[in-house]
């Protein structure tokens, strides 16, 4: 069952203006965010503050993955955790936190990913290679995905600089079902839902 996160409301509300001035973004077509369903958000990925951009840009609860170290700092660890946070280990292939993503999902939360993996401001997403983590999750949970990009002029999400922040059309889970073995499928639903983001990205701006 969905478990609504108080502390994530309340952070949320109190920040989501300040955040919005300093970042100085402009939501396109936020009718495209679904208000009925759960789904695995798709997302380029350029600065740490991504994550703060997501949370404002969508209004539905967002939970992610962050690296295990970050659980190893008391203060910032009681903080991610209250946020809804889960720890990942980036050197490897992390069972666990696949795991608990599909669980995530499958309780009806919705879940932010970064098939880059890792930042990579001032590149075009197409030549930065992704991992296909956000593909098993979706076809395991069996849920859809909404590609949203993060577009800024330089290619980087900082304070003081124009950010658009696009949502695209919801991909339903019967889009995402392909033909091939089940790791030929994590690879196609991962390529076609960050395609989206590409292309959401390439489009004509509102804003910049």
């Amino acid at each position: 069952m969905k478990k609504e996160n108080k502390f994530y409301t309340k952070i949320k509300k109190f920040f989501a203006g300040l955040f919005k001035r300093l970042l100085r973004i402009r939501i396109t077509n936020p009718e495209n965010e679904p208000q009925d369903k759960n789904f695995v958000v798709c997302c380029n990925h350029t600065a740490l503050m991504d994550v703060a951009a997501i949370a404002i840009g969508l209004k539905s609860q967002i939970r992610f993955m962050a690296k295990k170290e970050v659980f190893k700092v008391p203060i910032l660890n009681w903080f991610v955790k209250s946020m809804g946070a889960f720890p990942v280990d980036r050197k490897g292939g992390d069972v666990g936190a696949i795991k608990k993503t599909i669980e995530i999902l499958k309780e009806g939360n919705s879940v932010g990913i970064f098939p880059q993996g890792t930042r990579c401001p001032y590149k075009n997403p197409r030549e930065t290679p992704i991992k296909d983590g956000i593909g098993m999750v979706a076809h395991r949970a069996d849920v859809g995905i909404l590609p949203v990009a993060i577009k800024t002029k330089k290619g980087k999400l900082k304070f003081f600089r124009k950010t658009e922040f696009i949502i695209g059309e919801y991909i339903p889970p019967k889009k995402l079902r392909f033909e091939g073995t089940n790791k030929e499928q994590y690879e196609k639903i991962t390529h076609y839902a960050f395609n989206k983001v590409c292309e959401l990205l390439e489009g004509e701006s509102t804003v910049l």
